[in-house]
């Protein structure tokens, strides 16, 4: 292991000063290579907060459609009858459960997890980690939040008359959540529970790659931040060959085996592109949760989140809604949801993606989605409490509260868990030069963003943070590729990932 490590610092040692950055116009330049997206904040990247409806896509769609399901007509058709018939039973259970089908752990219990939250988890896809941080020292993070907020007033936010959702990524409370031991290595507990059915894939569980996201501090009787259903990771991309075709994720729903779609395999989702219109806010990093840190005590109606637990369910539902038209479109009929009234319609002119358009994210309705019971199965997280860390499914179907009902503001830090991967390793190179400059994170709305901020953390007090793991998520620090244990996979991605960040040529 000595020897490994010895060959990559030898290598990486000619260029640049050991433990830092590198300084390299090469490394600059990757860093640098994506065009920035338009300046917007969080509203910009759902249809329905910036006020636009949902509607038949271009005509292109249709033929998407078609391609995608050739050959498998019949298969889809049976296996839509299936999938709702195993709705029915599935969405009645977890309409029963409400808050109780969110599967929960405390923090020192992840090293030796019970068999009964594995498979919950397993199941539902969401969590809640309990004591991930100490309280006092969240609490001590929101006020230097506030502290940071008010030394810089011309900070965008939404809405802008209220502010609720803040674009900052590089606030120094944020960036010691982020490089936290604890948190990492309750993102590390979470990542195990993918799997690849390539034993040499390029991805490492075992490295978490920090993704710099916004933070939300919402006031009591806040309604603008009313974000109904939807899931992040691209929309259109999910039935595009050009997008998450490239990793055939969703081929065993394609061809009418739904209940084989195994949603924790990784290797699939390496070559995809979740992120083909550049839409503002439109994520092109491989998260294999959203997350968020709790920095308040909330509870359901207090402004929180919602998720709908049905994780194989709702996304085989969802993907193929778009192939089905009811021949009784009055929902009010008693056979509305039955599937003898919803056949399958490839026809030249269906090219709707129900709740997709181009450049935003994937949204839900109940109009839209009937047999998802969205107004029954959207349910409120359990009630959190200031260092408790929230985890969901990439494609877990998720909401705010429409109306912040409570009497404390609902404040929470997003966090996703993501692996290192080759393309995460080169979002890292564009992040770190964002951090660098002070401007927002490269999915984000471009523009000086925190650029001429009071307070801003640079990589010296980064540093003091944490020496290791958070140096190192965040593309400061070289990865180590002698780590003992390292499959080849891993072993090969981490010097990829070293070499993409320029600490070897």
């Amino acid at each position: 292991m000595a020897k490994a490590i010895s060959t990559t610092r030898t290598l990486w040692r000619a260029g640049c000063r050991r433990g830092l950055v590198p300084r390299s116009g090469s490394a600059r330049s990757l860093a640098t290579a994506i065009t920035e997206k338009r300046e917007g904040d969080i509203s910009d990247a759902f249809a329905s907060l910036s006020g636009k409806g949902f509607f038949p896509l271009e005509s292109r769609f249709a033929a998407v459609k078609q391609q995608l399901v050739a050959g498998h007509e019949d298969a889809l058709q049976t296996s839509w009858t299936r999938l709702l018939e195993s709705l029915q039973e599935e969405t009645a259970l977890i309409a029963e459960q409400g808050s109780r089908a969110v599967p929960e752990i405390d923090y020192h219990d992840i090293t030796n997890s019970s068999a009964d939250f594995r498979a919950a988890h397993r199941k539902r896809g969401v969590a809640v980690i309990r004591n991930v941080i100490p309280d006092d020292q969240v609490l001590a993070m929101k006020d230097e939040l506030r502290a940071y907020i008010a030394a810089n007033p011309h900070t965008k936010a939404f809405p802008p008359e209220n502010p609720q959702v803040f674009e900052l990524y590089w606030s120094p409370a944020q960036i010691k959540a982020r490089s936290h031991p604890n948190l990492l290595k309750a993102q590390q507990f979470l990542m195990k529970f993918w799997h690849s059915k390539d034993p040499n894939a390029l991805v490492s569980t075992r490295h978490p790659a920090i993704y710099a996201d916004r933070l939300r501090m919402r006031l009591p009787g806040d309604a603008r931040f009313a974000l109904g259903p939807h899931v992040d990771g691209g929309s259109c991309e999910r039935w595009e060959e050009t997008g998450y075709g490239r990793g055939k994720v969703y081929a065993a729903i394609w061809r009418g085996d739904w209940e084989s779609y195994d949603p924790w395999e990784s290797s699939c989702r390496l070559p995809v592109v979740s992120d083909l219109y550049s839409g503002v806010g439109a994520c092109s990093m491989f998260r294999m949760f959203q997350g968020w840190l709790s920095m308040s005590t909330t509870g359901p109606y207090q402004g929180t989140l919602l998720v709908n637990p049905l994780l194989r369910h709702s996304t085989a539902y969802f993907l193929l809604r778009p192939f089905f038209t009811p021949r009784n479109a009055d929902s009010t009929s008693s056979d509305y949801l039955a599937a003898s009234n919803w056949p399958l319609d490839l026809s030249s002119d269906n090219s709707w993606l129900h709740g997709a358009s181009q450049g935003h994210g994937q949204e839900l309705r109940p109009e839209l989605h009937p047999h998802l019971k969205l107004d029954e199965t959207m349910i409120h997280m359990p009630e959190v409490h200031p260092g408790d860390y929230v985890s969901w499914h990439c494609d877990t179907i998720h909401a705010v509260d429409k109306i912040h009902s409570g009497s404390l503001d609902s404040s929470v830090m997003y966090i996703p868990t993501c692996p290192l991967t080759v393309s995460n390793a080169e979002y890292l190179a564009r992040q770190r030069r964002a951090f660098l400059d002070g401007t927002p994170s490269p999915d984000f709305g471009g523009g000086v963003g925190e650029s001429k901020h009071v307070g801003r953390m640079g990589m010296e007090h980064v540093k003091k943070v944490d020496e290791g793991p958070g140096m190192r998520g965040l593309g400061l620090l070289e990865f180590d590729d002698g780590e003992e244990g390292l499959s080849d996979g891993e072993r090969e991605v981490v010097a990829r990932a070293n070499k993409i960040l320029g600490f070897y040529s």
